[in-house]
């Protein structure tokens, strides 16, 4: 199918002033742990360049502080002084190479800071001492004289963008940043001249404009990064960010819109919004700004396939579409979609624990799907095998598929063998949760990965020491999986006990008053409750850790938390689980250690971690072949150790 036929509108060309951006699609600004020493480096310009290679037609660099009191995190890029422009340089040649434009993203955070690199609690500046609620910083207000350094900041980084070769820039003002801080009267109580009227406050972010054209030349493109509306009690309103951008109309080259503020857990949910939020939620507000503006509008937020992205630009709902998760799964995406090869799209499922999950551990961005990405010096090229072998998979879920397809894109010749009738593994149970049904999205896109890479892939066929004997195998991948963990339980004789797998495979009568004990504080305890709980069951959540969702990515976790809130459902945290004794359930404080007693319970739901299922390791000892073991059946963890396992076992033969 031709680019016309499939989709004309993201794949006409854009131009702003004299910069002609070849098609729709966008990466957005992002943070990638990748920099050190707060410049461009090799495995930033790496990343970057496989999206450029992959068709994306604008890529918008991650944030640079534009002055020493913009430094919020450890590992972000700073444009303070003309050390970054080397680098920068390197970086817009290899974009420019490929076709792509490249944007760099101009950055104070105000009282959004993080951390500081000693470790200790940051001072930070705002316009007015007025806290936050997500970091619960305490800013310092701004004195007029550091205003003037920082707007001088913003023109001077521009300057050195531009030499460096780079086409544009954008003032970052989203998500409660320093130019919102400005501009919302309940953060900005200034009575000087950059507070009180819209006017005053608008002259920051004028100032900064204008300090930017004054060091740029004609065609330098800039843009204004805003949130269309803050979702946040204490933030702009999408009423309050119309009046303002319609009094900044004709200044901008172009807005790029988004949802959500870093200021509070109920906004920070909307800067990378999880699978539970629809596709393009966040449009229509976006396209209310459209209609009232003549500046063009670019928007991001969850957006992930490309017939989303031509819809949005066909009803004029934005210029340019943002589809950064999308690019950080499948760089290729642009060029696929391009092609009419939509099957052999990787869609992003919005998990968010590799992407955005990584920067805030402080670990270097990835993708549980696609762990190339964030590695591409070292996997961002498949090389083939010098001698071709003969390897066997044992185990159809992502590790297993990861593993094969890879092996045999480097040219062997590789057959998986799955138990079931289904390949998948537990993300067949993942998707079966309430909103987590994109979840599964990863087992379709892992077996386009082994079907395109040429595997022979066999369902119902249990692979034993009679079968390895018979294929002889060079190789022997063992990805068997896990299994649940049932520990002995005082008492479970006397009560109905079942396991988290039993109810989301709806094998187990649950009755109308439920307790689940989670220990492993993620996912499964979280969407088994709310499964139940819509059921109409009354639920309590036991977690062994100090709150629901612990180990999950914090947007995931802090508006799955407000759900369970809504539905009802009573979270016992600390809870240790001992035994049971009919309807009684008995738990003990993790450190207090005294008893917590829950009577009435009809049905204890257990999910106590899963017991590696490695029996095959131990029946094919003594056998000729290589054998390497991954995922669960190594040791019990998540999808995203078992992809990057198999990406790594299929290099390693």
């Amino acid at each position: 199918m031709s680019q016309s036929a499939a989709l004309p509108h993201l794949y006409s060309p854009f131009t702003i002033r004299n910069l002609r951006i070849k098609n729709r699609i966008m990466s957005t600004g992002h943070d990638t742990t990748l920099p050190t020493a707060f410049v461009p480096n090799d495995a930033l310009i790496a990343y970057q360049q496989a999206r450029a290679q992959g068709g994306v037609g604008l890529i918008v660099l991650q944030v640079a502080g534009v002055h020493e009191t913009a430094r919020y995190t450890s590992h972000l890029l700073m444009a303070t002084s003309d050390d970054c422009i080397p680098g920068y340089r390197r970086l817009a040649e290899v974009c420019h190479a490929e076709g792509a434009a490249v944007f760099g993203q101009l950055f104070h955070p105000g009282r959004e800071i993080m951390e500081t690199a000693e470790g200790t609690a940051p001072v930070a500046y705002a316009p007015s001492a007025v806290p936050n609620q997500r970091f619960h910083v305490m800013p310092r207000a701004m004195s007029t004289a550091m205003i003037g350094e920082i707007v001088e900041g913003y023109g001077e980084a521009a300057r050195r963008l531009e030499q460096a070769g780079i086409d544009g820039v954008e003032i970052v003002g989203s998500h409660g940043y320093l130019p919102s801080q400005f501009v919302n009267p309940r953060v900005n109580l200034r009575e000087d001249a950059y507070g009180g009227s819209l006017d005053n406050r608008l002259r920051f972010i004028r100032e900064s404009l204008a300090a930017i054209r004054a060091r740029t030349g004609p065609d330098f493109v800039v843009g204004l990064r805003f949130s269309s509306e803050d979702s946040d009690l204490n933030g702009l309103t999408a009423e309050e960010v119309a009046e303002v951008l319609t009094a900044l109309d004709g200044s901008f080259d172009y807005f790029n819109l988004t949802v959500g503020s870093s200021a509070s857990f109920g906004g920070a949910v909307h800067i990378a919004p999880a699978m539970a939020f629809a596709s393009g939620y966040g449009a229509p507000s976006a396209a209310a700004v459209k209609r009232k503006v003549k500046t063009p509008v670019f928007y991001a937020g969850r957006v992930n396939q490309p017939q989303d992205a031509e819809q949005l630009i066909a009803n004029g709902s934005a210029d340019m579409v943002g589809m950064t998760r999308a690019l950080i799964c499948d760089p290729d995406m642009p060029a696929k979609a391009e092609q009419g090869r939509f099957d052999d799209i990787r869609a992003c499922i919005a998990c968010n624990q590799a992407c955005i999950g990584h920067f805030q551990l402080g670990v270097p961005i990835s993708c549980i799907q696609h762990p190339e990405t964030g590695r591409e010096l070292r996997y961002g090229k498949v090389l083939r095998a010098g001698a071709v072998k003969k390897v066997l998979v044992a185990g159809g879920g992502p590790a297993g598929m990861k593993a094969a397809s890879i092996a045999a894109s480097r040219g062997h010749d590789v057959t998986l063998y799955e138990a079931s009738g289904r390949l998948g593994g537990q993300a067949l149970l993942a998707q079966l949760l309430p909103r987590r049904m994109e979840f599964g999205g990863i087992v379709t896109n892992l077996t386009r990965e082994a079907e395109l890479a040429g595997v022979t892939m066999v369902k119902n066929t249990r692979v034993d020491r009679a079968l390895v004997e018979h294929e002889r195998p060079d190789v022997v991948i063992i990805a068997t999986g896990a299994t649940p963990r049932h520990p002995e339980l005082p008492g479970a004789e006397t009560a109905h006990v079942v396991d988290a797998w039993q109810v989301l495979r709806d094998e187990a009568n649950v009755g109308s008053s439920v307790l689940v004990a989670d220990w492993r504080c993620d996912w499964i305890g979280m969407g088994v409750a709310e499964k139940l709980a819509r059921a109409g069951c009354k639920v309590r959540l036991a977690v062994n850790g100090y709150m629901p969702g612990q180990r999950i990515q914090a947007y995931v976790r802090d508006h799955w938390a407000g759900v369970l809130h809504d539905l009802g459902i009573e979270v016992i945290p600390y809870a240790d689980l001992y035994g049971v004794d009919g309807q009684t359930v008995y738990l003990a404080h993790v450190t207090g250690r005294e008893p917590i007693i829950v009577d009435g319970i009809d049905t204890l739901v257990t999910s106590l971690g899963h017991e590696a299922a490695n029996a095959l390791e131990a029946e094919l000892e003594g056998l000729p072949a290589e054998i390497h073991l991954i995922g669960d059946c190594l040791t019990p963890r998540t999808a995203e150790e078992a992809v990057l396992e198999g990406l790594k076992a299929g290099w390693a033969i």
